[in-house]
Formats: structure tokens, sequence, C-alpha cells
């Protein structure tokens, strides 16, 4: 990680006012597809764990769609997003969803966790640190991880406006395809937004079958 996960929460506090308002095309499409493979996969009754929750847009989304899981939880390392996403669910009346501090390594949650989503955060993380937190959801005991993001597809380009890269570390897709391989999450979906925008989707593979049996 090039900056501290305290030092990225401060930064987030202060543009958690202004968060929702402002967002490039891609990152909006980038998440309509992280909505659309997680409500494919999600099962009524499920526990969703949301990583980097920001403001609650994917958690939220999720608790009051359908199918309807048990519960969403959403984790940030900014009190300022998280603060703005307790508005939301309370202005909203949603009830089975909750925020708190937590972090892709440690994402302070013990209980069942069958579905983990994550939209524009990873990147944060250096690519060991990436490798680091897909074991500790492959801990959680997930089945499904659906992960919209800052990729590349191609060579960078710091002149896109997605990343910093004084502060953000975006993966290949390739490094992130064998970082969700070795965790136990195959891909099952590869969905690019843009050559350095994309959605994938790791799916554990049951006991006896092969990632080309489903």
């Amino acid at each position: 990680m090039t900056t501290s996960p305290e030092d990225h929460g401060a930064r987030f506090d202060e543009k958690a006012d202004e968060y929702d308002d402002d967002h490039p095309p891609e990152y909006e499409n980038c998440l309509s597809l992280v909505l659309d493979h997680a409500r494919a996969r999600l099962e009524e009754g499920d526990v969703v764990l949301d990583l980097g929750a920001g403001t609650g847009a994917v958690a939220l989304a999720l608790a009051t769609g359908d199918p309807r899981p048990g519960r969403a939880v959403g984790r940030d390392v900014s009190e300022g997003m998280l603060d703005r996403a307790r508005e939301k669910a309370t202005e909203r009346g949603v009830e089975n969803v909750e925020f708190g501090e937590g972090r892709f390594r440690e994402p302070n949650y013990d209980d069942r966790v069958d579905l983990v989503v994550s939209n524009f955060a990873m990147h944060h993380l250096s690519d060991d640190e990436k490798r680091e937190a897909l074991r500790e959801i492959a801990d959680l005991g997930a089945r499904t991880v659906v992960l919209g993001d800052v990729m590349l597809f191609g060579e960078a380009d710091p002149s896109e406006p997605f990343y910093d890269p004084a502060v953000d570390d975006p993966a290949t897709v390739g490094v992130l395809a064998d970082a969700f391989t070795d965790a136990g999450f195959p891909l099952t979906a590869v969905a690019p937004v843009h050559d350095q925008v994309g959605v994938l989707v790791g799916e554990r593979v049951p006991d006896g079958e092969m990632p080309g049996d489903r």
C-alpha cells in the first residue's frame, strides 16, 4: 500500500459529504455491473459483506433489492464515509444493513459470510496486500467475490481520472486473476468497462468439481 489505511481514511473523511455528487460514467457503469453480478449470485437470506463500502452505495442497493439478503455489512476505513452511509440507511428506513470500521485484511466481522462485494476500493492495496485480502475473504467462508475496481487491461495511463499513482496501486487483470485463483475463487466472469476499469467475479468450486464443470 502506498498510503496507510489511516491516511486513506482521513483523505476520504474530507470527501464524504460530496462523494456521491459527481462520478465519471465509468464508475457508474462499474457500480451497475457489480450490482448486476452480485444480484445474479445472491440468494434470499444471504449475508453480504461490502469491503471499502464508502457511503454505502453497494450495500444499501443490495439490502433493499431482490433477492433480499438477510444482512448487508459494510466496512470502511473512513468514519466520515461510514457516517454518511448510516445516515442514508436511516433516511431510507433500511434495517438489514450495518456499517462499521474494517479493512480488507481486517474486516472486523466474524460471523457467516456468503457473498463479498467491493467497488473502487481494492486498488488502494499493493499486489501482495490484494493477495492477503483475498485469502482473508476465503477464510471468512464466502462462496463468491464480486470486485469492481480500477484494474489494468493494458498499459497503465496515469492521465486517466480513475486513480492517482501517488496514493493508488491498481493491478493488472492477470495479477488479480492469479490472486483470485490462489485464494480458491477461480474467475467465472470478466467484464471490462474501460481499459483501466472492470468487474471480476470469482466463485468457489464445490468439492469434486472442476472450474469448467459449471
